[in-house]
C-alpha cells in the first residue's frame, strides 16, 4: 500500500497517462490498420511455483484460554474489566470471555453535528465489538504483514494519516474497508455452516484500538479482540500517543503469540508514513505471561450466531480443507499456487464457470474466458511487487473475483498467503464496478428502500448528466471512490463532498454514504438477532431488487476503494474483475492489465473502450474542471523486469 496512492484527481485535463485515454478496446496489435490484425499471441505455459504456503499451524484450545488469561490479568491489574474475544485466522470464534463488571454494551460515536445516521450513535452488544476487533487483526494480517485494529483506523478516514494538521491529505488507502466481512454477506460464512472460512463479523472490520492478530512460529494464526472502555470508535489522531483502555490488554492476549517485530505495520509504509501498530507498549504490560484460564475470574459466554459459550474450542489450521481454504486442484486451476474456496468436503464453493445472464446480455463471459481472466490476472499478480508485505521486493499476495452482470460470482483465486479479508473486499470490487456500469444501475437503487433512491439524483446533479447511471460510462472502483468521498476532490478541505459521499459534518466512518446506507438495515437486524431481539439477517446486503430469488448484483454491499475494473465485449458490459490484498494501484493493475492479457490470449473480451471510461467524465467544481480517475498502475511493478508504465496505451 505504499507509493502511488494518491488519486490526483485535481489536474484539470491530465489523465491516466498510464493506463489509458482515448481510443478504443481493441487488444494491441489489432485494430483498423490497412493490413490484417495480429494473431493473439498462445496461451502462456503454466506458472511455476512461486508462493510458499503457510506452515500448518493453529490454535488448541489451551492456546485460545492462555491468550484471554493473560488479557484478563492485564485487565485486572488495571482495575478494570474487559470483554475479550478470540477467533482464529479464517475468524472461527473460539472463545469469548466476560469478566466480572464488565459493560454489556458499548456505543458507537456520534456524527461530527450530532445527527446521526446509519451505524453512528447505536448501542451495539459488546460481544460483538469483541469480535470485529479479533477477526480485524487475523483477517488484515499475513506472513508479510502484521496489522491490528489501530492499523485499521489509520487507513479508513477522511484524511490520511488522520489527525487534526492533516486536513487537506485525501483519504485513507482503504477507505471504505470496515463495510466488508459483513454479517449479511453472501460470501462469507455463519457458524452454522460449520468452521469454513471465511466466516462473517457482526459488525464488519473495526477501527477501534483494541484488536491484534495471533501467531505461531511466525504464522497467522487468529486474532484477540478486547473491549472495556464502552467506546466504539477509532482514533482521529495519529501524531500523539493514547492511552486506551482496551490497547494494552489485547496486547497482553498476545503474549507468547507476537506478530513478528519485521512484519508489523509500524515497519510497512504508505506514501512516506509508517503505518502505526500499537500505542501500548509489552513493557508496559503487568506479568501475565501464561496466566492460568482456570484461575480467571468472569465466564464464558455465548453469543448468538458466533459461539456457543459452553467451552473454548481449537482453532483451523489455515489452508486445510476444514478451513474452507485450500490449495486447488489440478482441475480446478492449471496455475501452481492457486487457492481457493471450499466447503469443508472437498468441493470448491466458487467454481469457474460461464455467466449465468444469457437472457439479459447477448454474449455472456464463457468458462474459457473466466478462467483466462483469472488465471492472467494470477500470472500478473505473481510478478508483481508487493505493497505491504515484508521484506522488501515480496511478490504480491492478493484474492481474485470474477462476476456477470447479475453479480454471480464466476470464480475465485488467490494466492496462498493473501490477507483474508481481500476475498470478501475482491468480490465486492467486482460486484461495485459491474454494478456502476451498468445500464441497470440506476433503475435499481431508485427501487431500493430507505433513502438510497436520492444518491441517484445527487450523482446526476453533481456530474451534470441526468441520464448517469444507465451505462453510457464504465466505472471502476476508483471511479466510484472518487464520488464516494466527503471532499471532492479527495481531501480538498473546503471543497464539496462526492455525491456518493456524506459531508464532512455528517461523515465518520460508521456513516460514509450509499455504501452504508445499502447494509445498515442489515447490520440492524443481526445485532438485534445477537440480542435475541429478532431473526437473522439474510445472506443478502442490500434491498436493490432481487435478480433471482434472494438475490441481488449487490449481495455482499459495495466498496469504494480501488481495484477492479468492469469486463466488456466490445461495447457491451459482460462483468467485473475485482483485487484485494496488496496496495491499491497494485490491485488496479491486476485486474486491468488481467484482463487485458486474458482478451489477447482468448479474444473477445477485455477492458472499456477507452472513450466510455470514467475519466472521460468532467466534473465542473468551482472556476476548474477535475476528472475522474479509471485505474492507476504503480511505477516499477514487476520483480522480473524494470519495464515502467506497463499499462500505458491499453
Amino acid at each position: 500500500m505504499a507509493g502511488g496512492w494518491k488519486i490526483l484527481a485535481a489536474a484539470p485535463l491530465l489523465v491516466l497517462a498510464s493506463c489509458g485515454g482515448g481510443g478504443s478496446s481493441a487488444p494491441s496489435g489489432g485494430g483498423t490498420g490497412s493490413g490484417p490484425p495480429t494473431p493473439p499471441p498462445p496461451p502462456p505455459p503454466p506458472l511455476s511455483g512461486v508462493y510458499s504456503a503457510p506452515a500448518a499451524e493453529s490454535l488448541s484450545a489451551g492456546d485460545v484460554g492462555t491468550v484471554i488469561a493473560q488479557a484478563a490479568a492485564q485487565a485486572s491489574a488495571q482495575g478494570d474489566a474487559a470483554t475479550i474475544a478470540v477467533t482464529d485466522r479464517v475468524g472461527n470464534v473460539l472463545g469469548v470471555f466476560q469478566m466480572p463488571g464488565a459493560s454489556a454494551t458499548a456505543d458507537i460515536p456520534d456524527a461530527p453535528n450530532g445527527q446521526n445516521i446509519d451505524a453512528q450513535g447505536l448501542t451495539i452488544p459488546a460481544t460483538a465489538a469483541a469480535i470485529a476487533k479479533a477477526i480485524t487483526g487475523a483477517y488484515l494480517s499475513s506472513g508479510g504483514n502484521a496489522f491490528s485494529s489501530r492499523t485499521a483506523s489509520m487507513i479508513v478516514q477522511e484524511h490520511f494519516p488522520p489527525a487534526p494538521t492533516t486536513a487537506g491529505l485525501e483519504s485513507g488507502p482503504l477507505f471504505g474497508v470496515q463495510f466488508s466481512q459483513l454479517p449479511c454477506s453472501d460470501l462469507v460464512s455463519r457458524a452454522s455452516d460449520g468452521m469454513i472460512g471465511p466466516q462473517r463479523s457482526p459488525l464488519g472490520l473495526s477501527a477501534d484500538p483494541g484488536g491484534f492478530p495471533l501467531y505461531k512460529n511466525g504464522v497467522v494464526v487468529g486474532g484477540v479482540g478486547v473491549i472495556a472502555d464502552g467506546v466504539y470508535g477509532s482514533d482521529p489522531n495519529v501524531l500523539d500517543v493514547d492511552n486506551d483502555i482496551d490497547e494494552p490488554i489485547a496486547l497482553a492476549g498476545t503474549i507468547g503469540f507476537e506478530a513478528p517485530v519485521s512484519i508489523r505495520a509500524d515497519r510497512i509504509f504508505a506514501d512516506g508514513t509508517s503505518l502505526r501498530y500499537t500505542d501500548a507498549t509489552y513493557a508496559q504490560l503487568g506479568s501475565v505471561g501464561g496466566a492460568n484460564f482456570a484461575g480467571t475470574a468472569g465466564a464464558l459466554v455465548a453469543v448468538t450466531g458466533y459461539h456457543s459459550g459452553g467451552a473454548l474450542i481449537a482453532g483451523t489450521a489455515y489452508g486445510s480443507e476444514a478451513s474452507g481454504i485450500r490449495p486447488s486442484t489440478i482441475s480446478e486451476f492449471s496455475i501452481m499456487d492457486a487457492f481457493v474456496l471450499s466447503n469443508g468436503a472437498g468441493g470448491n464453493r466458487f467454481p469457474v464457470r460461464a455467466g449465468t445472464d444469457g437472457a439479459d446480455i447477448a454474449s455472456p463471459i464463457t468458462s474459457a474466458e473466466a478462467r483466462a481472466i483469472l488465471e492472467e490476472a494470477f500470472r500478473v499478480m505473481s510478478r508483481a511487487r508487493a505493497q505491504i508485505r515484508q521484506p522488501l521486493d515480496s511478490r504480491a499476495e492478493v484474492s481474485i473475483s470474477l462476476v456477470d452482470t447479475r453479480g454471480r460470482v464466476l470464480g475465485i483465486v488467490r494466492s496462498p498467503d493473501a490477507p483474508i479479508f481481500g476475498i470478501d473486499v475482491s468480490l465486492q470490487k467486482a460486484r461495485t464496478a459491474n454494478f456502476f456500469s451498468g445500464a441497470f444501475a440506476a433503475n435499481e437503487l431508485g427501487a431500493a428502500a430507505g433513502e438510497v433512491p436520492q444518491f441517484v439524483g445527487r450523482v446526476r446533479n453533481f456530474l451534470g448528466d441526468q441520464n448517469a447511471l444507465t451505462g453510457a460510462f464504465a466505472f471502476a472502483d476508483r471511479s466510484g471512490g472518487n464520488l464516494s468521498r466527503p471532499f471532492f476532490p479527495d481531501g480538498e478541505v473546503g471543497q464539496p463532498h462526492g455525491p456518493l459521499s456524506r459531508p464532512i459534518e455528517q461523515f465518520n466512518p460508521f456513516s460514509t454514504g450509499l455504501q452504508s446506507a445499502l447494509i445498515v438495515g442489515n447490520v440492524g437486524q443481526h445485532l438485534g438477532f445477537v440480542q435475541g431481539a429478532n431473526p437473522d439477517t439474510a445472506a443478502n446486503c442490500t434491498t436493490l431488487p432481487q435478480i433471482n430469488a434472494g438475490e441481488t448484483r449487490l449481495d455482499n454491499g459495495i466498496q469504494i476503494f480501488p481495484g477492479s475494473v468492469p469486463i466488456y465485449r466490445g461495447n457491451e458490459l459482460v462483468g467485473g474483475i475485482g483485487v484485494s490484498g496488496d496496495g491499491i494501484d497494485q490491485d488496479d493493475m491486476i485486474s486491468f492489465l488481467g484482463l487485458n492479457n486474458a482478451g489477447q490470449s482468448v479474444g473477445g473480451i477485455g477492458n472499456a473502450p477507452k472513450d466510455i471510461r470514467a475519466d472521460r467524465i468532467v466534473v465542473q467544481v468551482g472556476g476548474r474542471q477535475v476528472r475522474l480517475r479509471y485505474v492507476n498502475c504503480p511505477f516499477a511493478p514487476f520483480l522480473d523486469t524494470d519495464a515502467q508504465n506497463v499499462c500505458e496505451g491499453l
